[in-house]
């Protein structure tokens, strides 16, 4: 989008370029800031990026060219390592928290080096000996499965080059499946593994960034051997989380406290600014470097989660099997439902529903999980539910949430060499990933 022929004409009369420094006047005040391109709104309105690195917007009479933006220097970070502290190693993964501000055009982009990403919060070089690895930076809704056994694999490579903790740095909209996946990739796990993310980005005054990242390197260093989440607890600035990898979920889309832990407390909490470590639960493994890990990182990315809906049709479920898909996940209402009964000529094609969901079952795997936030699947009370234990749905009197029963199916068809390996692995309890009582 462009401005108007009027402010072109303006600006080109002052020889005023896109990030200039300009004054722009209008009626009563002056104004200084960057010029910035438009991407929406009135097009005879100028867009301003002010000192404070806040944008706004302004009529103008009459402007003004001061100079040219100066490009922003980074500090220069030396990484002298201190034998009494522990080393933890950050892997960069993308998501906002490995972001930063471009001030030349105040757009949100990647840090794609370890001095950018230490320029965010240099006080973690205070708690431990940092480096850094950028695995790929990408929006985490863009992620696959595939993504996922490359940040397992990164964790690997670290916890056998002597690393005590890792921190992933990673986008929050997808991060607890990745999270979930590290759980079941990384078993007999020697060191506490971290995902830490952030809500707010670097340009925002409300940015979570670094406090996330700072009691998230806490977390690493730690007795905790478990793949954890770290974010925020609450709105204010007091505490960050330590929720359970495969028992969080993001619960909001902006709130700094979006992240909540499903059927379970958290592991701990990271008192801020103390960095001082509340312990929550008691079972968790302990830190053992002596501990060998187990790795099982394939991924079959023929798998697929639908979510139960009034007026579901068969087409949904068919076409999953003509593209030979292997393992389905199903959010079912309530206690674990889907639509499979008739009752008249407008529920007729559930019906169809049970038979396609009878083909899948003969070739593949059908996990139940509630679309509801807590408690656990019984397919025992109504006949529906006993008609697809029948046909073998699995899930049943399990409180596995949805996004975790997918990135297990994922993870379980990825590592088995039958169908009846991977059904015994989906009904073990690999990691915690459902409780044997419900809490909540």
């Amino acid at each position: 989008m462009t401005y108007s022929k009027k402010i072109q004409s303006l600006l080109k009369r002052e020889k005023i370029k896109l990030y200039d420094l300009i004054e722009v006047s209008s009626k009563n005040f002056k104004v200084k800031g960057y010029l910035m391109p438009r991407t929406e709104g009135d097009p005879n309105t100028l867009v301003l990026k002010l000192e404070n690195g806040y944008n706004i917007g302004i009529k103008p009479d009459s402007v003004k060219r001061l100079g040219s933006m100066k490009r922003e220097k980074l500090p220069k970070i030396k990484f002298a390592k201190d034998p009494k502290k522990k080393n933890v190693v950050l892997l960069a993964a993308g998501g906002t928290i490995a972001s930063r501000i471009d001030y030349r055009t105040g757009a949100v982009k990647p840090a794609i080096t370890p001095e950018e990403i230490l320029s965010f919060t240099p006080r973690i070089n205070d708690v431990a000996n940092i480096s850094i690895k950028i695995l790929f930076q990408m929006l985490s809704e863009c992620m696959t499965p595939h993504h996922w056994a490359l940040i397992a694999k990164g964790v690997r490579d670290a916890i056998n080059e002597g690393a005590d903790g890792v921190v992933v740095l990673h986008g929050t909209d997808t991060l607890g499946y990745s999270a979930a996946y590290l759980s079941f990739a990384l078993q007999n796990l020697p060191i506490p593994v971290v995902f830490v993310g952030a809500q707010r980005s670097p340009d925002r005054a409300s940015c979570d960034a670094h406090m996330n990242i700072l009691c998230a390197v806490k977390a690493a260093t730690s007795d905790i051997a478990e793949v954890m989440v770290c974010m925020h607890e609450d709105l204010n600035d007091n505490s960050c989380a330590l929720h359970q990898g495969n028992r969080v979920r993001k619960c909001h889309t902006s709130r700094r406290d979006a992240f909540k832990s499903i059927g379970v407390k958290p592991f701990a909490r990271v008192k801020y600014p103390s960095l001082e470590l509340e312990i929550l639960r008691n079972d968790y493994a302990r830190v053992d470097k002596t501990r060998k890990l187990i790795f099982k990182n394939k991924v079959c990315d023929k798998v697929a989660i639908i979510k139960t809906f009034p007026g579901l049709k068969s087409d949904i479920i068919k076409s999953l099997i003509k593209n030979k898909y292997q393992g389905l996940v199903i959010e079912g209402t309530g206690l674990g439902h889907f639509p499979i009964k008739s009752y008249d000529k407008f529920s007729k094609e559930n019906e169809e529903n049970f038979m396609a969901l009878k083909r899948f079952a003969k070739r593949g795997i059908i996990f139940m999980a509630s679309q509801t936030i807590w408690g656990r699947i019984n397919m025992n009370v109504y006949e529906t539910g006993r008609d697809l234990v029948n046909i073998g749905v699995l899930g049943n009197l399990l409180d596995m949430i949805p996004e975790t029963a997918y990135v297990k199916l994922v993870w379980a068809l990825g590592n088995s060499k039958t169908l009846e390996d991977a059904k015994k692995l989906m009904s073990t309890n690999i990691a915690g990933e459902f409780t044997e009582r419900s809490l909540f």
